[in-house]
């Protein structure tokens, strides 16, 4: 089953999401939560992502699919129309936007299905490329966090941004850089601001800083043909987490999103992605239920 609505960020904007929970479960029971956050330039409807969070929710688990709400994409849900919003996506607001849910989840503002009920002091996250970035300093962050899964992800877009002289010289230089949409042809904006948050706030906002705080159990699966981000980032992540219960998953050369593309058309999910997902499903079995 699947229900829509929306959270408020601290700026009172909207964070849509989608909670997908199992066609049937045992009434009482209170059932795990698992946070799903996408990447740069990305949206929780893109391509299998939906499916995948169908999926991981028929193990027994609620998952909730959120949009960060300074990612772009309005009510349509799968256009970047509100690039306004985008040019000042910092990862402090990304950061916050999962707090915001969090704390939702605790509250019991989100709508449930009927004698449904959620375990919100034991909740998975699971994060793609920049997504697995936050959902990293996330599990650091929040308490309520208790496992960590990343898809592709960054371990540090500090110096990822940094080691770039064409965007910086365009920060500095007239405090904007466009970065091209390969999918959609769109230029998009991306204001100095959001390099700025992550420099000031490297400490809380630093993926491989903050996973040298995680105690609680951590998977990290990346493709060896990733073109987008390199496996060494996974490594890397890996090395530096403090988790005795960590693993590193190194898939086969699958690209940025293990074969899978926007939009989904509803066949058969590609091999890589099937053993992606179904690794990630045991994961949150073994250290989450």
């Amino acid at each position: 089953m699947k229900l829509s609505g929306a959270v408020a960020s601290t700026e009172g904007l909207p964070i849509y999401y989608d909670l997908y929970t199992p066609d049937s479960f045992d009434k009482g029971d209170d059932l795990p939560v698992i946070l799903f956050v996408h990447g740069f330039k990305g949206f929780k409807d893109w391509g299998a992502f939906p499916e995948a969070c169908k999926q991981l929710s028929s193990g027994g688990f609620a998952v909730l699919a959120m949009n960060f709400s300074l990612n772009g994409v309005g009510e349509s849900m799968t256009e970047f129309d509100q690039l306004d919003l985008f040019a000042r996506e910092t990862f402090s607001q990304d950061l916050d936007d999962i707090g915001s849910v969090v704390t939702a989840l605790k509250e019991d503002s989100i709508e449930l299905p009927e004698d449904c009920s959620l375990e919100t002091e034991n909740i998975g996250i699971l994060g793609h490329s920049r997504g697995g970035h936050t959902a990293t300093t996330a599990a650091a962050e929040y308490s309520e966090i208790k496992c960590l899964v990343t898809w592709s992800a960054v371990a540090d877009y500090k110096e990822r941004w940094s080691s770039n002289p064409l965007m910086v010289a365009d920060w500095e230089e007239g405090g904007v850089t466009e970065i091209k949409n390969g999918r959609t042809g769109q230029m998009m904006p991306l204001k100095k601001i959001v390099f700025e948050d992550i420099l000031e706030n490297a400490d809380r906002l630093v993926a491989v800083k903050r996973v040298e705080e995680l105690s609680s159990p951590a998977l990290f699966i990346h493709s060896r043909g990733d073109e987008g981000v390199s496996y060494k980032e996974a490594e890397k992540l890996y090395g530096h987490c403090s988790s005795e219960y960590k693993e590193l998953q190194l898939m086969p050369d699958s690209g940025h999103t293990f074969d899978t593309s926007h939009p989904y058309d509803g066949g058969d999910l590609p091999s890589t992605f099937q053993k992606v997902l179904k690794n990630t499903g045991q994961w949150f079995k073994n250290h989450l239920q």
